[in-house]
């Protein structure tokens, strides 16, 4: 039987399964970390015993590093994947799970919450299956206190002193506080912490937290979960001219077009959760963002070319014939 597998075309055995797909392409349908999908549906991990047909295309993916063709690194962490994916938003752990294997991602944001005692499994299940950093965030403080007491709760809970620093101004826009995001951040730099904030697009705030020690600086490129994109580009690529830690866009992703603008303006990195958690196929589109943090940053290693107001031939016309 033949199928194409991976965008290739392969031969299995007649009433081969998707379970053997994923053998054939080199995973192990026993472990965790591999996603499965089969004429672009998702096809869950309990249905992988079904037989495959004639000609059917089949993705097999896996939690592996991926995101740029060079490392990087925050603080002390050394990073090959440049797209963070936050884990709010899915509908279900079935679909956390395999969106955030296809993503590539290394580090993925959890929030610290009361503990409910009728849920049935946790994120951190599922962070743990795929050998990832969990990096806690403050998300829903709106003062600096606040935000500090949360960090001081999520270094017992994670084990970690690494934290996403989320201070909101209102819960309307979702905006920073910029005035109690630079105390929450000058407490927490000073008592060991590795801050990542999330900022406003301004440089001088930006510039700020930097020298506050902050480890990144983390500019919106639109609000929360809007899926607007980047409505400042002129903003962003001024914090990442003048910034001396890694910029991450954080906030306002709505598809790959704008993740892949986020690595052409410089960005070291992309975080993003609802772009990918709401879409109508999250592990599709998690395939998608992280192609696009890919071909974003090679484009800006590249070099672009200028941009000029009239045309200008690609072929010369030295050695034309002449017709006339």
């Amino acid at each position: 039987m033949r199928v194409e597998l991976n965008g290739e075309p392969r031969e299995l055995s007649d009433g081969a399964t998707v379970g053997d797909a994923v053998r054939e392409a080199g995973g192990d349908p026993q472990g965790r970390g591999f996603a499965v999908a089969v004429g672009g549906e998702v096809v869950p991990r309990r249905e992988w015993d079904r037989r495959l047909a004639e000609g059917e295309k089949v993705e097999v993916l896996a939690a592996i590093q991926g995101g740029a063709d060079e490392g990087w690194r925050i603080a002390d962490r050394e990073l090959t994947s440049r797209l963070i994916v936050g884990t709010g938003g899915f509908r279900s752990l079935l679909d956390t799970e395999q969106a955030i294997a296809a993503s590539g991602a290394e580090i993925v944001t959890v929030a610290l919450r009361r503990v409910d005692p009728e849920a049935k499994g946790s994120v951190l299940d599922v962070v743990k299956r795929l050998g990832l950093f969990a990096l806690p965030n403050t998300a829903g403080c709106y003062t600096a206190r606040d935000a500090v007491r949360t960090a001081h709760l999520a270094r017992e809970a994670f084990d970690t002193d690494w934290i996403k620093l989320e201070v909101i101004g209102d819960d309307r826009t979702l905006f920073p506080d910029a005035v109690e995001l630079v105390d929450a951040a000058e407490t927490l730099v000073d008592e060991g912490f590795t801050v990542l904030p999330y900022t406003n697009d301004d440089p001088i705030l930006a510039r700020r937290l930097e020298e506050a020690g902050c480890a990144a600086v983390m500019p919106l490129g639109s609000p929360i979960g809007s899926g607007s994109g980047i409505r400042n580009p002129y903003n962003v690529a001024i914090i990442v001219e003048q910034s001396g830690v890694p910029v991450v866009l954080d906030a306002g992703i709505g598809t790959a077009s704008d993740a892949a603008l986020a690595m052409e303006l410089g960005c070291d990195g992309v975080l993003l959760a609802s772009s990918v958690a709401r879409a109508a196929d999250p592990v599709t589109m998690a395939v998608a963002m992280r192609r696009a943090v890919e071909a974003g940053y090679a484009a800006r290693r590249a070099g672009r070319i200028p941009r000029k107001l009239h045309a200008e031939a690609s072929t010369p016309e030295q050695g034309l014939a002449e017709l006339s």
